[in-house]
């Protein structure tokens, strides 16, 4: 007898043993083909569509639509748009469809971590967004977002665009639910009236029954149609073996209208028709209003993106899609356009507003040379632009996918909060079967309206709302002040700090170091002896460096040089040995140069040395900022005591220290020896650190918590929990004021949501709550701690 293949419905030839295990059967293929195919749909958990598809697939389209516009979600070229590569990873953020509170997040985070080759997912349920690490040796993305479809929520790679338009579809699905059961509450209420006070006199049994048969007509389409994304919440839920603030809502609705039914079809016993539609309307209206105020709390990163333009100027005058844009492509920018990628400015000069990442109103001046960022407008110049990085890449990306990080990261209180949630709806579904068999037995006829009371009074939406709406808040208030986070503690650890260590170059001062005066100590000449600084400078990244830079001289090209963070740098030229830096490291801490070291003026930071021999020194002057006096006074104001940590030992550091009035000043400290020192504070001292350079990486990456200036290194940057984009160090004072402020907003919020159910629970379950009052204060409740969270997004720059 011939097989049929089960895909395809093709005869499968004689001998063929190609078979694949499908709905707990062994399934026959007629063709390598179909078993990869058919394999692939059960791996990728879409057996489903073998359960309900007409027909066989045919041959030249084998692959079911939903796994194919995965599967597309592979492909290298269309990766590069929106997925982010590192050595052994990558990583991308997604937009999720679905996701109505913590149980939603834990339970896709839950089931992703499982899967081999995921590195960590972190799902926000206010901005509705997931971050996705995994190692693409092991899994492929395609597969990854088939999981979360089999749990029932759609994900697609994070597009501002498309997450709008996910929205507005969204939003529109609720207003038709929500007029539904808007409609149908108006209609039941009425008939209830007429039911429960019998206005029209004495209603025989007949007319009675008849009101209650109009009333499951309007109710019906209510809890079908209106009521269906609170049963899909409840369904993931349970079929994952959690608990979400969906199942008692879906349980208290089902159980209502099935004894209502029950009630109308027997002619006996109480109907609750009204307070289904009532239950429906007040939740959906709820949501939405709820759905409305989270959107406003999470589109400040993502309007960043819509920022950029569409369509990028090449340098022949032809147009083409900003997101194709190259590192080297040369484009053209007119005055008044948003730049469409990062770059750096090869002809032309002009005023930059950057104000959408720095927060400063006042346009920049850019020329030839200078750096400049997407999403930025151009003022009034014509300026030709050659990109250095991807969109991908590209400052503006980065910002957006570090406030999601740290938006998914979650402080204490929020785990612990998400937990609470989860055991507190089975503590109502234990309470609510308590309170139905204790009336049961005491008032029969009232045992299901109470007990619906409970189970609708109690749902702790806004309990899992406390924390994450505040967060998201006050991190896109953060993004207005221009300070960038990088890691989820942040807001949890601003409130902590009691000592502040703040580095002095290029952050105390302004870094715009200048070069005032040379003492020469050798033959040389001092033309000569910047030239010779100057070729080894320029292989730092330090603003010392850029001090020396308008002195360079090509004939003076060092054969090789290394840096010594810290110290200063080393060069050979034609056999011999050249040092610039701290006195000690030119001199290389010979014993026999104990006299030149004596030579050494404290008023010159930086010397030079040619074989061990002192050729110059060099003074230089850095401005101290204008804010930097008061960030210290203000700081020692709220009992934070401020240390200058700084790699100067020049008389210059404590002349800033003097003039600043800092509590301690620890001077010529090596990179390792500010580390050290963060290290020998007492365990109760929480530092926040401050700095900007190479040297700094290691302290900043080593403190409670640290803050990296925005005109500072790559390292010191990345280093950081926080950067500064604009290097207003006043800003970190505003920055601490909002982590107060976001930390009493998470306190109110928890102490209303615990209260209130505290209040509501007892009263409830003694009959004194009827169920449209439950669902009134369980919406109004959710609302309020919504609401309360909206207060952050005030606080602005």
């Amino acid at each position: 007898m011939t097989k049929d293949c089960y895909h395809c419905g093709d005869p499968v030839p004689q001998g063929c043993q190609h078979q694949v295990e499908i709905l707990g059967e062994t399934r026959d293929m007629c063709c390598p083909g179909c078993e990869a195919v058919a394999q692939t749909i059960v791996e990728s958990g879409l057996t489903s569509y073998y359960e309900f598809r007409t027909a066989p697939a045919e041959k030249a389209d084998l692959v079911p639509q939903q796994l194919q516009s995965l599967l597309l979600y592979d492909h290298e070229e269309i990766q590069q748009e929106f997925v982010r590569e590192f050595d052994d990873s990558k990583e991308v953020s997604l937009s999720l469809d679905g996701v109505s509170c913590a149980a939603c997040a834990w339970l896709i985070e839950k089931q992703l971590k499982r899967e081999p080759g995921v590195i960590s997912i972190r799902v926000n349920t206010t901005t509705h967004r997931a971050l996705l690490t995994w190692d693409p040796t092991q899994a492929k993305l395609s597969h990854l977002l088939s999981v979360i479809h089999q749990l029932g929520y759609k994900a697609a790679p994070f597009e501002a665009d498309a997450q709008e338009q996910q929205y507005h579809r969204t939003m529109k699905s609720y207003l038709y639910r929500l007029g539904i059961a808007g409609i149908a509450t108006m209609q039941v209420m009425m008939l209830a009236v007429a039911l429960y006070f019998e206005i029209f006199g004495d209603l025989d049994a007949e007319f009675k029954n008849y009101l209650r048969w109009v009333s499951l007509i309007f109710a019906t389409p209510v809890l079908l149609y209106s009521a269906l994304p609170f049963y899909l919440n409840a369904w993931r839920n349970l079929r994952a073996r959690t608990l979400g603030m969906d199942v008692p809502v879906s349980i208290a609705l089902l159980f209502a209208y099935v004894a209502s039914l029950y009630a109308t079809v027997m002619e006996k016993g109480e109907v609750f028709f009204e307070s289904i539609s009532m239950f429906t309307f007040f939740l959906l209206l709820g949501r939405f209003l709820e759905m409305r105020a989270r959107r406003q709390a999470a589109a400040a990163s993502a309007n960043l993106l819509k920022l950029v333009p569409t369509m990028a100027t090449l340098e022949d005058g032809s147009q083409v899609a900003a997101k194709t844009l190259k590192v080297g492509d040369i484009i053209t920018i007119l005055p008044g356009e948003s730049l469409p990628a990062d770059g750096e400015i090869i002809q032309g000069e002009t005023a930059i507003d950057e104000s959408m990442l720095t927060g400063e109103p006042m346009p920049v001046p850019r020329s030839s040379g200078s750096s400049v960022f997407a999403g930025t407008i151009n003022g009034d110049g014509n300026i030709t632009l050659r990109v250095t990085k991807d969109r991908q890449n590209s400052l503006i990306s980065n910002i957006v996918r570090l406030q999601d990080e740290a938006q998914s990261s979650k402080p204490k209180v929020a785990e612990v909060a998400d937990i609470v949630a989860r055991y507190f709806v089975a503590g109502i579904l234990i309470i609510s079967a308590c309170t139905w068999l204790f009336w049961h037995q005491q008032k029969p006829e009232d045992a299901l309206w109470i007990t619906l009371a409970v189970l609708v009074a109690t749902c702790p939406c806004a309990l899992s709302l406390a924390t994450p709406t505040a967060l998201t808040c006050s991190t896109s208030s953060l993004g207005r002040l221009g300070i960038l986070l990088r890691r989820g503690h942040v807001l949890e650890t601003l409130c902590k700090v009691n000592q502040l260590v703040i580095d002095k170059t290029g952050t105390l001062t302004e870094g715009n170091i200048r070069l005032v005066e040379t003492q020469l100590l050798g033959d040389l000449s001092e033309t000569e002896a910047l030239a010779y600084a100057a070729e080894m400078e320029r292989f730092a990244n330090h603003p010392i460096a850029r001090a020396f830079s308008g002195y360079r001289d090509s004939s003076k090209a060092f054969d090789e040089v290394e840096n010594v963070i810290g110290c200063g740098l080393k060069g050979t030229l034609s056999g011999i040995e050249w040092r610039i830096g701290q006195a000690a490291f030119v001199l290389d801490q010979h014993p026999d140069k104990t006299e030149q070291l004596k030579l050494c003026d404290n008023r010159f930071q930086v010397w030079l040395s040619c074989n061990n021999q002192l050729i110059a020194g060099f003074k230089l002057d850095d401005p101290i900022r204008e804010d930097s006096k008061e960030l210290v006074e203000q700081f020692q104001a709220s009992g934070i005591k401020v240390t200058m940590l700084t790699g100067d030992h020049s008389a210059n550091a404590q002349t800033v220290a003097d003039k600043l009035s800092v509590d301690n000043l620890i001077a010529g400290a090596t990179p390792e020896g500010k580390l050290e020192y963060l290290r020998s504070l007492d365990k109760d001292n929480v530092a926040l650190m401050i700095g900007d350079g190479v040297n700094d990486a290691p302290v900043l990456a080593g403190a409670h918590l640290s803050v990296a200036m925005g005109g500072g290194t790559d390292v010191a940057k990345s280093s950081a929990d926080m950067v500064l984009l604009g290097d207003q160090l006043l800003r970190i004072l505003r920055a601490r004021e909002l982590a107060l402020k976001t930390r009493k907003i998470i306190r109110e919020n928890l102490a209303w949501a615990l209260g209130y159910n505290l209040v509501i629970l007892p009263l409830a379950v003694a009959g004194f709550v009827a169920p449209y009052i439950a669902v009134v204060g369980m919406s109004a409740s959710s609302i309020i701690v919504v609401s309360n969270s909206l207060r952050l997004l005030k606080e602005n720059g």
